[in-house]
């Protein structure tokens, strides 16, 4: 049964989301209606950046700590996220995949991670009779709260990614060779991945599964997969499917920018001519940004469209030749 959309008209796909931006999270419709069966489930979308229920100001934009992203050995110590916690405000953040940057020289390469996705999924040409099964979507292990204006009006929805340390398979983006026992103890992360249909119905069942057992589910997984990218996708405001497509190492011709998207460069070029040129420290420190839609094809975005209903029905389409 596919879930139902709370305030289904916000939603927006996108292939380069930051921080502060919205995006679908999964959760228990019990949440939301207490006579719901626990096990039911609603998408809604939500604010990256979690706001704690007790925060007084008046503009969630006063939050002075960083909460897109929660380390899991302190998310039942810290405050803003402790109880938030123990009252079962779990929930899934959906996204195709996340980008991570490893350093090298004076620069960074980003890649785009995943879960390992059926012959389906990835195929370009496909017959006309066979069923398109879709981009399996990548489920990260979150943290909601509701936050209502001090002097009124609408609530507002945030959550923020928990974060463990990184698989041995990632610790090649985050430790590049020569270079593994100076960043050891950096202790990179990665998002805490539900790998299956259990692992999400126990860390979304907050009726039926308490914390304590709950947080057993949040461990490093090594079933993803990733490939390089663009350097495209180092600016938040590129949003084309440029940003996820795979490159070779060491090519010199990137992959070509749409005419909108050069344009846009075009324009900031040219806006930017004679001003000193950007350090990286002045470069947006979000680790990783989570987007949706990988494929310039058919991808995620159109079944969450579909659950939209603005395609119809949420059967698999065929692959239009």
């Amino acid at each position: 049964r596919q879930p139902e959309w709370v305030r289904p008209g916000t939603y927006r796909p996108c292939y380069n989301r930051g921080p502060q931006s919205s995006g679908p999270v999964l959760l228990a419709r019990r949440h939301l209606q207490q006579d719901a069966d626990s096990s039911e489930r609603v998408l809604m979308d939500m604010r990256w950046g979690l706001i704690p229920s007790w925060f007084k100001k008046d503009d969630p934009s006063k939050m002075q700590f960083n909460t897109s992203n929660c380390r899991s050995d302190t998310m039942l110590k810290k405050s803003s996220y402790k109880g938030a916690l123990l009252k079962g405000k779990r929930c899934v953040v959906l996204a195709d995949g996340f980008y991570e940057w490893q350093q090298h020289g004076a620069g960074k390469q980003p890649y785009f991670i995943y879960f390992p996705q059926s012959k389906d999924a990835v195929a370009e040409e496909k017959e006309a009779d066979e069923e398109w099964r879709g981009w399996r979507l990548l489920t990260m292990a979150g943290i909601f709260d509701c936050w209502e204006p001090p002097t009124g009006g609408e609530a507002l929805y945030t959550y923020t990614i928990i974060t463990v340390d990184a698989s041995k398979d990632l610790s090649f983006i985050h430790h590049r060779q020569g270079w593994a026992l100076a960043l050891t103890a950096l202790s990179p992360r990665m998002p805490a991945i539900l790998d299956g249909d259990e692992a999400i119905r126990k860390w979304l069942d907050f009726a039926e599964v308490p914390t304590q057992e709950a947080v057993k589910l949040i461990q490093p997984t090594e079933n993803i997969v990733f490939h390089p990218v663009s350097t495209f996708v180092n600016n938040i405001r590129n949003n084309t499917p440029e940003c996820v497509a795979r490159i070779e190492l060491g090519a010199k011709k990137e992959v070509k920018a749409t005419p909108s998207s050069k344009a846009m460069l075009g324009w900031l070029k040219n806006s930017q001519e004679g001003s000193p040129q950007k350090k990286e420290n002045d470069l947006p420190r979000w680790k990783s940004q989570f987007i949706h839609s990988p494929s310039p094809k058919k991808t995620s975005a159109d079944i969450l469209q579909q659950w939209l209903g603005k395609e119809g029905g949420p059967a698999a389409k065929k692959h239009k030749a």
